[in-house]
């Protein structure tokens, strides 16, 4: 059933899952009751990334279908090589809609490189130039390629309205030059995991207002519910842990940032 008929405002907290992929065929048997179990779980708002056309076309429709989630179009690294004119104007085409907030997930993955790496390059600077010409922030991917990714980043500041480093994975010094251009850090399930003491060392030392929640479902479920499929239901675990690391109540957490999300994506989200 649509997120309508459901009331988001019976919760003592409202949380932003800022990276889904409801569009994976994980989700097709029972998307209605993944958003319902969300909607309890007190995540008022879903951000559906887009991946490669297909997955930015299926983003789009589940946001104009369902009231709590909002869409980004993009193409993923995995993707790059077949990125071309045509491709940066269907995203454009797809960006027209209300409920699209960015572009991405755009980036660079080194550790598959299913496309190469001149592709992937190419893709994210005529990205990260059609956000800036869309006036839309951006959603990276980066997969131990953090260097040459905010290398890319500076080079192309002029043209970047605002961004999240989607499920951080750098240490501190990184961190610090992220947080320098502007950017906000992503933290998803593995904040949870005991080998994860960077990625909390990350959070000890970021901001909170510079904080985003993300589940990245239906991958990287936080403990207890590792090994299964994530859902956004699961972002409160991701926020109640970031919490705990930083000494405040959930309530507080999710205050701060729904507004990062906010302030990121628009005050519509």
């Amino acid at each position: 059933m649509p997120i309508e008929k459901y009331n988001i405002q019976n919760t003592n907290y409202k949380i932003i899952d800022t990276h889904a992929h409801l569009t994976d065929p994980k989700f097709s048997d029972d998307l209605d009751e993944v958003i319902e179990r969300a909607n309890e779980a007190g995540i008022a708002r879903i951000i559906v990334c887009g991946d490669s056309i297909a997955s930015s076309r299926y983003a789009v429709d589940l946001a104009n279908k369902y009231e709590c989630v909002f869409a980004t179009v993009g193409v993923h690294p995995h993707d790059s090589k077949s990125y071309d004119d045509k491709t940066a104007g269907q995203l454009a085409g797809l960006s027209r809609c209300d409920k699209v907030l960015a572009i991405g997930e755009i980036g660079l993955d080194f550790h598959y490189d299913f496309s190469p790496r001149a592709d992937q390059f190419r893709a994210f600077e005529a990205q990260i130039d059609l956000a800036g010409s869309l006036g839309l922030p951006i959603v990276i991917h980066s997969r131990e390629s953090n260097p040459e990714a905010l290398q890319i980043i500076k080079s192309h500041a002029a043209n970047i309205t605002g961004g999240v480093f989607h499920y951080f994975s750098g240490d501190e010094d990184l961190a610090r030059q992220v947080l320098e251009m502007g950017l906000y850090i992503g933290v998803d399930g593995p904040i949870t995991y005991k080998s994860s003491e960077m990625q909390r060392q990350v959070v000890r030392y970021c901001p909170l207002e510079r904080i985003l929640i993300e589940t990245d479902c239906p991958y990287l479920a936080p403990v207890p519910k590792r090994g299964k499929r994530n859902e956004p239901a699961y972002a409160r675990i991701v926020a109640e842990e970031v919490a705990r690391i930083k000494g405040i109540s959930i309530e507080e957490l999710a205050e701060i940032t729904t507004a990062n999300a906010r302030r990121l994506f628009g005050k519509n989200l």
